[in-house]
């Protein structure tokens, strides 16, 4: 589930609640129906966002050393995406 589909949930929501008028004889309730999609669409839209922008962040570490046997200079780049401390 995804922020596109929170937006869908949100657009299907309104259609039901504001631009259906069917009589169901009272068995069910489009409005709320149509409130609760909305709901739920915007809960999933806030979610998604949350954690795209949790995957964002980048932390990165750079070491570098020198061979003692050659000289030459060797450099250890570790990179990790979801934000946990690099071990």
């Amino acid at each position: 589930m995804g922020i596109g589909t929170g937006i869908a949930l949100v657009a299907i929501g309104a259609i039901i609640a504001f631009a259906l008028n069917v009589d169901l004889g009272g068995a069910v309730n489009l409005d709320l129906i149509g409130y609760i999609l909305m709901a739920a669409g915007v809960v999933v839209f806030l979610i998604s966002l949350v954690l795209v922008m949790r995957r964002r962040s980048t932390v990165t570490q750079q070491r570098v050393t020198r061979d003692p046997a050659s000289g030459d200079q060797i450099t250890e780049r570790r990179t990790r995406d979801n934000g946990e401390p690099l071990a």
